[in-house]
């Protein structure tokens, strides 16, 4: 199975979702594409993925859907 993504905006944003779904044991997968760090010229910071396992999304469904009714 392949990998799906289930967030995608503001880093603090996806900690918080990262951490909720890692306490139910579901192995999440960050890609972050801000270069900021390294050209720091750069000012337009770029959405932090999160992605999990599709076998996963149905454990990890009514965490994200709580999640987002949150922010």
């Amino acid at each position: 199975m392949g990998l799906i993504k289930i967030f995608s905006g503001e880093e603090i944003l996806a900690a918080s979702l990262k951490k909720i779904l890692e306490e139910s044991n579901i192995m999440v997968v960050i890609r972050n594409n801000n270069q900021a760090n390294v050209l720091p010229s750069i000012t337009s910071a770029k959405a932090v993925e999160l992605f999990i396992q599709e076998t996963d999304f149905g454990r990890a469904n009514p965490a994200i859907e709580e999640f987002r009714l949150s922010i």
